[in-house]
């Protein structure tokens, strides 16, 4: 089910779909693959939107997916797509083809990731699995209700939730696999994804992709 999910640092992610790769908030990319379909950008932090990791995904057709209030920073990475398109939290939408649906992203509690900024994280509805990335969020209401496959959840602690707290909420949702993301180099550490695996039960499985 997650043979086509790739997990780089931190957010950055890659999905092969039969729409064509999707990328999630490219950061640090060693590699200049030059092969996205769509980037999508769940906020405006360095470490999420990175318009040199951009450069190195993208080509002359790929769209680039931001949050409608980080327009006009997302025009930094304007000249490496053929088109940026706005989204805002909690709607549904078909981008030439590929269907998304856009789910809050926030903190509660902690000042970073303010539900006002309008951030989000994204669930990719792509050959019959439904793939939630979270992007930087607490155990929010709104995530509780997703119901998906497959979770990519942030679990490095200070901007997000722990280890633990992640965990609680994958034994909420119940998807079918949980990969946690965020963690091992700006914060968190290697250690906190096999504590996330301890805690999460059957019978989802979880599969560690940051080593």
């Amino acid at each position: 089910m997650t043979e086509n999910i790739k997990v780089f640092k931190q957010n950055s992610i890659r999905i092969a779909t039969s729409k064509g790769n999707v990328y999630v908030d490219s950061f640090d990319m060693e590699e200049t693959p030059h092969d996205a379909a769509y980037v999508l950008v769940t906020h405006d932090h360095y470490d999420h939107f990175s318009p040199e990791s951009i450069e190195k995904v993208a080509c002359k057709d790929t769209i680039l997916v931001v949050p409608e209030n980080m327009l006009e920073k997302a025009k930094e990475a304007a000249g490496y797509v053929s088109k940026i398109v706005t989204v805002k939290a909690g709607e549904k939408k078909n981008i030439d083809g590929l269907e998304l649906e856009t789910i809050p992203s926030y903190n509660i509690g902690k000042p970073f990731h303010p539900e006002s900024a309008g951030w989000v994280g994204y669930i990719i509805n792509a050959d019959g699995k439904r793939i939630y990335v979270a992007g930087d969020t607490d155990a929010i209401p709104e995530a509780k209700q997703v119901k998906c496959d497959v979770a990519l959840i942030p679990i490095g602690g200070k901007y997000t939730m722990d280890a633990k707290e992640a965990a609680e909420l994958i034994n909420i949702m119940k998807p079918a696999v949980a990969i946690p993301v965020h963690y091992g180099q700006v914060v968190g550490s290697l250690k906190d994804g096999e504590i996330f695996a301890q805690n999460v039960n059957a019978p989802v499985k979880v599969e560690i992709m940051i080593r």
